[in-house]
């Protein structure tokens, strides 16, 4: 049986209520989630605070937790992973700024490529916050952003995490971050 289909019937088990689906499912993307992981990863690795194995690790957590994931198929479900990546990252931000005014936690000893969580705190709150708003306005572009930056896929990966056309993706990426570029401007004023 192909792999995508693999992961296919394991989401629709998930749904009928077959409580162990998503501990067969999980080994199937975790090469992707991997590497969605460390595509975003590679472009802040100046922070020792999260490495790719532990935001793949804390993003299991989160789904795994949460029960009822609704994700279609493969591609969805790693659109939906890279949005809790989001999460999981902003998250890690939140409390590296907490500790930086005192919240008296120490920093995790991780290993791999690092996220610079530290240097970039302030920024991907910020991020976050504008990201929220666009979603308000337009959620697919907001999808579009949690795929391109959060987890670092490709505009081929993005459309098919999407389940659009290339060009759309292409068409959307630019159109979010026009409005990013827009947004983050006004708040440095």
């Amino acid at each position: 049986m192909d792999p995508k289909e693999d992961v296919t019937v394991l989401l629709q088990a998930m749904k009928a209520g077959d409580q162990d689906a998503f501990d067969r499912l999980v080994p199937l993307v975790y090469d992707e989630l991997r590497l969605i992981a460390r595509n975003h990863l590679r472009r802040h690795r100046r922070s020792e605070t999260l490495n790719t194995t532990a935001l793949v690790h804390e993003v299991y957590v989160k789904m795994a937790k949460q029960g009822g994931l609704d994700a279609q198929d493969r591609a969805h479900f790693l659109a939906v992973s890279a949005c809790a990546m989001r999460q999981v990252i902003v998250q890690f931000a939140r409390a590296r700024t907490a500790e930086k005014r005192g919240g008296g936690e120490s920093a995790l000893p991780l290993e791999e490529q690092q996220i610079a969580i530290d240097d970039h705190a302030h920024q991907l709150l910020e991020i976050d916050r504008i990201l929220d708003r666009l979603r308000d306005k337009d959620e697919r572009l907001a999808r579009v952003v949690e795929c391109r930056f959060f987890a670092g896929l490709n505009e081929a990966e993005t459309a098919e995490a999407m389940d659009v056309s290339l060009r759309t993706a292409q068409r959307d990426w630019m159109r979010a971050r026009a409005w990013l570029r827009v947004e983050l401007a006004e708040s440095v004023e």
